[in-house]
């Protein structure tokens, strides 16, 4: 069949594309008049409506240039350094990533397609088929931010240059897909998820609910977190300090009884990990904070710059959307009573008896407790001072604060 444009002038079109976008043509008759298919005639609405007066069907021939020898050294060069991360059997990545091979040679200002790069990899012996995955469920399951939050950690050495491994925590938003904490952090302690639950209230508010697994930070799990408890004890019968911290701030908390249950924040993973291992990789980073650096600008690019696949829509404008329509279940944060300061709430709890000499006894540390009646239960909260190597003991009965030391942090058997 001959072409569009040798069969038909830009007036006829235009009459044709104007009569359907007037409900007087039906698609199907504008596409048998011309002889087209449901692509092309789409193709040609979208220029049309860009801008009617300067449509035209017109054919201009365009033949792409070829790569200058300089862009293509650069290319193989990339792909070479790309090969020697997936050959790298330390970092936890197995495959290649041309998007983000293609994202380094814009910053060096070279334009190449995906695709391109795909053709030189495969010349080169750089290329991996991809692997076929199981399908999995897509849907966002809430209606408003904040009604669900995804917390998980992930251990992994982030750089080959790194002289240890080290754990990214993170909480995301169900609804919006947002990312609303990233860090890392040396160990994966209860302090370090308290930490991460305390910056995230007090910068966007209380949560519905969090949504974890069952690691032992989260949830008591019999034969596993003990040999010499007694078996009576269920999982959900023993609290953890994460536990009894989200229970004073009114948070519900769901277990995940497998990794693909938590596929909504296993995804984030698996592309934050791919990026920041190749970034740290190729600009050979190996301190913590050049790697928190990375996972900044990987975090800003992933909330306020790509589309993600199942809302498709990009997560900051989609959360940020939902703030200034109200559709929020985030409480805005406050101190429940009787406390009156953060410590009290974000810290870590034990309990101990008032003995004779009105004194308690704390991980071999003696501390004096005014106030308070022979053999009286107190409360104990512990606030860690990480950075000061402090550990700061707020002593609490009846609702009241009675006595208050701080004691170097050296020394305290908990699992910070």
């Amino acid at each position: 069949m001959n072409q569009l444009h040798k069969r038909f002038g830009d007036d006829q079109v235009k009459v044709l594309l104007g009569g359907y976008c007037q409900g007087v043509l039906e698609r199907d008759e504008v596409q048998e008049i011309l002889g087209i298919g449901k692509t092309r005639f789409f193709a040609l609405l979208k220029e049309y409506r860009q801008d009617p007066e300067a449509f035209s069907v017109a054919y201009e021939r365009y033949s792409p240039g070829r790569l200058s020898t300089a862009v293509e050294e650069e290319i193989e060069w990339e792909l070479r350094r790309e090969k020697e991360i997936v050959d790298d059997k330390r970092l936890p990545i197995s495959g290649y990533n041309y998007s983000a091979l293609r994202d380094r040679l814009r910053k060096k200002g070279i334009e190449v397609s995906v695709t391109t790069i795909i053709d030189r990899a495969q010349r080169l012996n750089c290329y991996q088929p991809r692997k076929r995955r199981k399908a999995h469920d897509r849907e966002v399951l809430t209606a408003s931010i904040g009604a669900l939050i995804q917390h998980d950690s992930s251990l992994h050495l982030w750089s080959p240059f790194a002289p240890e491994k080290w754990s990214l925590i993170t909480s995301i938003d169900d609804y919006s897909r947002m990312l609303l904490f990233a860090e890392f952090v040396p160990n994966d302690t209860t302090w370090a998820h308290i930490e991460a639950v305390r910056t995230l209230t007090q910068s966007y508010g209380i949560p519905l609910r969090y949504y974890v697994d069952s690691l032992r930070v989260f949830r008591f799990v019999q034969g596993r977190d003990s040999v010499r408890c007694r078996h009576i004890l269920l999982a959900d019968e023993v609290d953890t300090q994460w536990s009894k911290m989200m229970r004073v701030l009114g948070v519900e908390v769901s277990y995940a009884l497998s990794p693909q249950a938590k596929g909504k924040v296993e995804r984030p993973y698996q592309w934050l990990q791919d990026r920041i291992v190749r970034t740290c990789a190729l600009e050979k980073i190996s301190t913590m904070e050049e790697v928190r650096a990375v996972l900044r600008a990987e975090v800003e690019r992933y909330n306020h710059h790509q589309v993600h696949s199942t809302t498709r829509e990009i997560p900051g404008i989609r959360f940020h959307r939902a703030q200034q329509e109200g559709d929020s279940l985030f409480r805005p944060f406050s101190l429940p009573k009787p406390y009156t300061s953060p410590k009290d709430v974000f810290c870590l709890r034990e309990t101990r008896t008032v003995n004779g000499y009105r004194r308690i006894s704390l991980f071999n540390h003696t501390i004096e407790v005014p106030k308070v009646d022979l053999y009286e239960p107190v409360e104990v909260h512990l606030v860690p001072d990480i950075a000061g190597q402090l550990m700061e003991i707020r002593i609490w009965r009846n609702d009241k604060m009675v006595h208050s030391v701080t004691l170097p942090l050296d020394g305290f058997r908990v699992h910070l």
